[in-house]
């Protein structure tokens, strides 16, 4: 069998790598220890550089076109399907960027594709969870190019410096102008970004409004440093935008603490959450489910132990 040769999707703003690629970096090392990465955006050298520092890649190799600036699927995967023939697996971040661009690889390619996985047994072998999280799938592929969506939390990133990859540019491949950028709106925050968060601090229905997520929630994160998350059932009621969403149909996030406040502790929540190193729970139902998956839990009334435990962090 001839020795399997990975290709990961740099997920960047074309000034800076994100931090999921390292993820992605990881899981195509247990493949492979030979991994190339694509950086295709629109001037994007910075990308690139930072790319070469990797730990474990073989070769950056940079695609540079105004039309890529914004990641749109078409041209994106366009560049991806001209590389695709030169390797075995092709892996990107399960992220929106992720989800959005490789699904069209795959189909190009007439493969299946091998979604968030989050362990790799074999080259032609993956566990991925099924049932939000609450069973794991063991998926077996034997298509001559396999295109893999890594989910994060499942592979510790590798180190973003220390690497000396080569830098190979090259010439962009056509794609149908079927999509346009229109524009993007964006939540400015002073905060760490959700997915990428040490601490989190969550809101969910129990706090009744989001006027109470903003007294109790916002000063408590304030005070630790933290990101600020919800459950669906806290944004569904308005409290909090939608980016702020912790689940299975939010963002899958595993940070060094997670402090769940007034979150029931759905299956759906739980699946974008449970991976946390530590869990703190606080609820006043002792039955909350929550408590299952939680390192710490306190049943008490979140109107008067958050503002006793954020006094208490001064």
């Amino acid at each position: 069998m001839a020795t399997p040769i990975s290709l990961v999707i740099a997920e960047h703003d074309n000034q800076s790598l994100k931090a999921a690629t390292l993820n992605a970096v990881a899981a195509a090392l247990q493949i492979s220890p030979e991994v190339d990465i694509l950086v295709a955006g629109s001037a994007a050298d910075a990308a690139a550089q930072a790319a070469t520092q990797i730990a474990g890649v073989r070769k950056v190799i940079q695609i540079d076109s105004p039309n890529l600036a914004d990641q749109l699927a078409e041209p994106l995967a366009a560049q991806i399907l001209s590389l695709a023939s030169a390797y075995s697996h092709i892996l990107a971040p399960a992220t929106a960027n992720g989800k959005n661009v490789l699904p069209r690889v795959a189909a190009k390619l007439d493969v299946a594709q091998l979604s968030d996985i989050t362990k790799v047994v074999s080259p032609d072998t993956f566990e991925r969870p099924i049932y939000a999280g609450n069973a794991i799938a063991t998926v077996q592929s034997n298509d001559p190019i396999k295109v893999i969506t890594v989910r994060t939390t499942g592979f510790d990133p590798v180190a973003a410096t220390g690497g000396s990859a080569a830098l190979e540019k090259a010439a962009t491949a056509d794609s149908a102008g079927k999509s346009s950028f229109v524009g993007r709106e964006l939540t400015k925050s002073d905060r760490p970004e959700l997915t990428a968060a040490k601490i989190i601090v969550s809101g969910g229905r129990g706090l009744g409004s989001g006027e109470k997520y903003q007294e109790l929630i916002t000063p408590l994160a304030d005070k630790l440093g933290a990101a600020l998350g919800a459950s669906r059932a806290a944004v569904d009621a308005g409290y909090v935008p939608n980016d702020y969403q912790v689940g299975q149909t939010g963002k899958i996030v595993a940070p060094q603490l997670y402090i769940a406040v007034g979150i029931s502790g759905a299956i759906q929540h739980l699946a974008g959450m449970k991976d946390s190193n530590v869990i703190v729970a606080i609820n006043k139902d002792p039955e909350a489910p929550i408590f299952a998956v939680a390192d710490y839990g306190l049943v008490a009334d979140l109107n008067v132990a958050i503002p006793e435990l954020t006094s208490a962090l001064s």
